[in-house]
């Protein structure tokens, strides 16, 4: 059971800012509340943050996902998970200069549950998922640095 989709807001805000922020998955919890904490297990020779262990409040019970992460700054940035509770987890943001000081975010997740957790969640509930951790992450960005 795969949990995906795309979505994308404009950011008052130069893209460097909405990169920088988007790029410090270690500060994410700070404005992305369904992370619990995100722990940095690996650096490049740039100092980006390219092995990160993320706890996800699942509700019933805590997820963790060491994510691998690829950077291209300032234009995005790509995830994928290498180990964790979930099947699968691939992701990415995109940043899109407007040339008037705005940004288009564009956000894009695929998470497949596995065959239990694919069980459990189903009907209404995959669509509530579906808001929570991709429809509503361009908005929380947007949030956070407008403020």
């Amino acid at each position: 059971m795969a949990i995906e989709g795309t979505a994308s807001v404009v950011i008052a805000a130069p893209i460097e800012q909405v990169y920088a922020l988007a790029a410090d998955v270690e500060a994410a919890p700070r404005w992305q509340p369904q992370f619990k904490h995100a722990e940095v297990l690996e650096r490049d020779a740039n100092g980006d943050q390219t092995l990160v262990r993320m706890i996800t409040d699942g509700r019933v019970r805590d997820l963790k996902s060491d994510m691998r992460f690829s950077y291209e700054a300032p234009t995005g940035l790509r995830w994928h998970q290498v180990k964790g509770d979930l099947k699968s987890i691939d992701g990415s943001w995109t940043f899109e200069d407007r040339g008037d000081g705005t940004t288009r975010a564009t956000y894009e997740m695929t998470i497949d549950l596995g065959r239990i957790l694919g069980s459990v969640f189903r009907g209404p509930i995959v669509g509530i998922l579906r808001a929570q951790l991709i429809e509503m992450m361009p908005g929380k960005l947007k949030r956070e640095i407008e403020g």
